[in-house]
């Protein structure tokens, strides 16, 4: 039972009086949450691409709402987009020569893609950085938002943007695993199904990383399930 749900249930039984009484711990249980993924994101060490390893930069924001309830806000790209149309992303994009560090990048994008402006944002920290099909290293940002944002999406990149609970990923309801070959050892990345959306690849991987890291959920992606569809041949995610 999620913790809105909870809510609701004790707002009936116990009566309008008694539930807004409890509404201090409501309160108690939202700074709990934050706090543990201020914490645990910040404790966290990414993983870092070596020195040889660097490729043309970019960086996507991975906002979670400041809620009782924290959900992630997502991106659905336009479908004319010459690369990822029509999937699903975090805002972000390639490192512009003026930025003067892929944080900035993120946040310059999210600004453009979807109008949430870089003061709305409680940085967080990273994740870590990886390595997308078309050979562009991506590192994600992860960052507090209020929860109630009128997000204004840029048409020409942005179909749609859209939230889903933290809780709905640590579940790992999965529709179907995707193999693929990735830094020389197969990975075996879930793809979700959120209304009709389906979240995969990078994003998928950024996720998973999210919710082990901030709630020790336990997803693996370095072992083969009983069924999986294998991407090998796409080389990366």
């Amino acid at each position: 039972m999620s913790v809105f749900v909870r809510f609701l249930w004790l707002s009936e039984v116990l009566g309008d009086c008694a539930f807004h009484a409890m509404m201090p711990v409501k309160d108690e249980t939202r700074k709990f949450m934050l706090d543990t993924i201020l914490r645990r994101v910040r404790g966290h060490c990414p993983h870092l691409l070596a020195p040889e390893d660097r490729l043309p930069e970019a960086a996507v924001l991975m906002p979670i709402t400041r809620s009782e309830s924290p959900e992630l806000v997502l991106t659905l790209r336009a479908a004319g987009l010459s690369t990822h149309g029509g999937e699903v992303a975090f805002p972000g994009g390639r490192r512009d020569p003026e930025d003067r560090d892929l944080l900035q990048t993120a946040l310059r994008e999210a600004e453009e893609e979807v109008g949430l402006a870089p003061g709305m944002v409680e940085v967080v920290g990273p994740l870590s950085s990886l390595v997308s099909v078309h050979g562009i290293q991506v590192t994600p940002y992860v960052g507090l938002v209020p929860d109630y944002v009128e997000y204004r999406a840029n048409d020409a990149e942005i179909a749609s943007v859209f939230s889903v609970p933290l809780e709905f990923f640590c579940q790992d309801p999965r529709e179907v695993t995707h193999r693929i070959d990735y830094q020389g050892q197969s990975w075996y990345i879930p793809s979700y199904r959120y209304g009709e959306y389906q979240i995969w690849g990078l994003t998928a991987i950024m996720i998973v990383e999210l919710v082990n890291v901030v709630y020790d959920a336990g997803i693996e992606m370095r072992r083969a399930p009983a069924a999986f569809v294998d991407l090998s041949g796409r080389g990366k995610p």
